[in-house]
C-alpha cells in the first residue's frame, strides 16, 4: 500500500497542511460567518418574540383585570337590582297581605253583623215561638184552648223572671 510506505509520508504531509490550512480558510471566511449570521438573526428573532410575548402578557394581565374589575361591577350591579326587586316583591306581598287581612276583617265584621241580627231576629221570634209552643201545650195537657193573650202574658212573665236572675 502506497500509503503506509516511508517514502511518500513528506508529500502526503505537504498536501494534508494544504487542505487542512485551505479548508480552515473556507470555513473561517465562507462557513462560519453564515453559521454566525444565522444564529444571530436566530436570536435575534428569539428575543423579539420573547419581548413581543411579554408586551402581549401584559396586555392580557391588563385585559383581565378590566375584565375582571367588569365583572365585579356587573355582579354587584346584578345583586342591587336583585335586592331591589326581592325588596319591591316583599313590600308588593305586605301590601296584599295587609289588604286581604283588611278585607277579612271586614268580612268577619260583616259576618258578626249578620250573625248578630239573626241572633236578635230569632230572639224575637223566640217569643212568638214560645207563646205558640205554650198554647199548644196547654191546649193538649189541659184538653181546653187556652187564649193567646193568657199564654204571652205568661211567657212575657217568665222571660221576666229569667232575664232577672
Amino acid at each position: 500500500m502506497p500509503q503506509l510506505d516511508t517514502v511518500h509520508y513528506s508529500s502526503q504531509l505537504f498536501w494534508l497542511a494544504i487542505t487542512f490550512i485551505a479548508l480552515y480558510v473556507v470555513l473561517w471566511k465562507v462557513v462560519l460567518p453564515r453559521i454566525g449570521g444565522t444564529l444571530a438573526q436566530r436570536q435575534t428573532r428569539i428575543d423579539a418574540d420573547l419581548e413581543r410575548a411579554a408586551e402581549l402578557r401584559e396586555e392580557a394581565d391588563a385585559v383581565m383585570a378590566s375584565y375582571e374589575a367588569q365583572l365585579k361591577t356587573a355582579r354587584e350591579k346584578a345583586q342591587r337590582e336583585l335586592r331591589a326587586v326581592l325588596d319591591s316583591a316583599a313590600a308588593e306581598a305586605d301590601k296584599r297581605q295587609q289588604a286581604l287581612t283588611d278585607k277579612l276583617h271586614a268580612d268577619m265584621a260583616a259576618a258578626e253583623e249578620r250573625i248578630a241580627a239573626a241572633r236578635d231576629a230569632a230572639i224575637a221570634n223566640l217569643g212568638d215561638v214560645a207563646v205558640e209552643l205554650a198554647g199548644d201545650i196547654a191546649g193538649r195537657l189541659g184538653g181546653a184552648a187556652v187564649a193567646p193573650d193568657d199564654v204571652r202574658a205568661a211567657v212575657d212573665g217568665a222571660l221576666k223572671a229569667t232575664e232577672n236572675r
